[in-house]
């Protein structure tokens, strides 16, 4: 007999040609997540200009598919797109300024600029942004994202 059965050979090269329709884990490579460490670290992230996913989460059954679904995202949008993973018990301060009570919830920053500075005198070690936050309300998956991103006008990230 041939190594292995017919039905084996077959999953086996179904495997290998259909991964994503199959289910089969795909390669995605080293994490493309950030995982976010202070306020300093995130608003130096900002400031490089490009649009940052940003996903408040607690530990629940659902953060861990989320989890997945951000990993790939990720691998998918690097680098144009920044995706940040926020563990809110260990940083309260920074989720509770979201005012949101249901966890997880994404959000989309981007665009940050230079705010006006306000006609007091103020630190001059102190600069302010202006950021656009929007929630991300699409189905949480890859194709979500992108058509997120088309619907809010991030053309040039295309992925052939």
């Amino acid at each position: 007999m041939v190594d292995g059965s017919f039905l084996d050979r077959m999953v086996s090269q179904l495997r290998s040609t259909c991964r994503y329709y199959t289910g089969y884990p795909k390669d995605l490579g080293p994490s493309r997540i950030i995982p976010f460490t202070s306020e300093r670290q995130f608003v130096q992230l900002l400031h490089e200009g490009r649009p940052v996913v940003v996903a408040f989460t607690i530990k629940c059954t659902y953060t861990h598919h989320l989890d997945k679904v951000l990993e790939e995202a990720a691998a998918t949008f690097h680098p144009h797109v920044k995706f940040v993973r926020v563990e809110c018990p260990k940083y309260p301060g920074f989720c509770l300024t979201r005012q949101k009570n249901e966890y997880p919830f994404i959000e989309v920053f981007y665009n940050p600029e230079q705010a006006a500075s306000p006609g007091k005198a103020v630190d001059p070690n102190v600069t302010k942004y202006s950021v656009k936050v929007l929630p991300f309300n699409y189905d949480q998956s890859v194709y979500g994202f992108r058509e997120y991103f088309k619907k809010h006008g991030f053309k040039y990230f295309e992925t052939n």
